[in-house]
């Protein structure tokens, strides 16, 4: 019995040791470009509106009001930091030049969140004021992630 529990550990040892290998780092951007591109799926982390988001393509991503857009534009994301897939990963110093990856993105709507109510009151002083207001969000649904292969 003691003997099974000592084999079925050294099992899970050398499996764990399996999956935790590293790989060896791509000599180049472009040779790094074509191992994401030949992955299954791709991810970016893009700036929209100064905030950093984690995008895949066909996301529905909710941003703060973009006004000088309208609904059915497209937009061509240009601060893209990180660019990967399951098993690569590229980040930029501090961006990935808009030749290596291209991302779309297209306006659906321009809506407005919840109702937010603010209280104001101060004691003793018979001052209660309540301000309610909706805040504009502009939605975008992301297109595909086109990388390139150009030479950086």
């Amino acid at each position: 019995m003691a003997s099974l529990l000592k084999l079925s550990s050294a099992r899970q040892l050398a499996a764990r040791a399996l999956s935790t290998q590293a790989v060896a780092a791509p000599p180049s951007t472009s040779s790094a470009l074509s191992l994401i591109r030949s992955q299954p799926s791709q991810y970016v982390v893009a700036a929209i509106a100064g905030k950093k988001y984690l995008l895949a393509p066909k996301d529905l991503l909710t941003v703060p009001r973009l006004n000088d857009v309208r609904v059915g534009d497209i937009l061509s994301l240009s601060e893209i930091h990180e660019l990967g897939s399951r098993e690569y990963t590229l980040r930029g110093a501090p961006l990935i030049p808009q030749e290596a990856v291209r991302v779309q993105a297209t306006v659906v709507e321009h809506t407005k969140g919840k109702m937010e109510v603010i209280v104001k009151k101060k004691k003793r002083k018979g001052y209660t004021r309540t301000i309610k207001h909706k805040q504009p969000y502009t939605r975008l649904r992301i297109g595909s992630i086109e990388v390139e292969g150009a030479e950086l």
